[in-house]
């Protein structure tokens, strides 16, 4: 079966996926946090659920202990995290999610790299983003600014959702 028909067939047999959204910051709250509304947007757009939504420091125990409850969650499906992937000494939010996938994605990092080479040069070295399954669920990590999540979700995590859920539901 060609790739197009078997995620097209993927994609009409999931309905829509439950979703959380981390953002990691220390300055953001619900009202400055256009990255975490912008997924949300995004997401409620292509008809799926944001089943949570949090903002938490930039901070590896607090992230790892939400991560970890999360993943435990029947009610989740994707979690979908948004900042500290830079490289400055409080950016960890890579190094925690990569220690909690089973099964990472290493293209969807290259690939959102490559995208955002095309909207803005060479800074793109300085992206890092990182996906995978984690728990029999789905775990991306993007940077926090809204272009970058605009990016990843249009571009990459959206298209593909249903597609990777069917995959893991086999």
């Amino acid at each position: 079966m060609a790739y197009e028909q078997h995620a097209q067939d993927a994609r009409s047999t999931i309905a829509a996926a439950r979703c959380a959204i981390v953002t990691l910051s220390d300055t953001r709250n619900e009202q400055t946090d256009a990255s975490g509304r912008r997924i949300r947007e995004l997401l409620e757009g292509d008809h799926h659920t944001v089943a949570g939504y949090r903002i938490i420091p930039d901070d590896p125990p607090t992230l790892t202990k939400l991560l970890d409850e999360l993943l435990v969650d029947d009610n989740m499906d994707v979690i979908l995290a948004n900042g500290g992937t830079g490289i400055s000494r409080r950016d960890s939010t890579i190094e925690v999610v990569a220690s909690k996938l089973t099964t990472p994605l290493p293209g969807f990092g290259e690939l959102f790299r490559m995208l955002s080479y095309e909207q803005i040069g060479s800074g793109a070295m300085l992206s890092r983003a990182a996906g995978g399954v984690a728990k029999g669920k789905l775990l991306f990590a993007m940077p926090g600014s809204t272009k970058a999540v605009e990016l990843a979700m249009t571009k990459l995590i959206l298209p593909e959702i249903k597609h990777l859920l069917f995959e893991l539901r086999k």
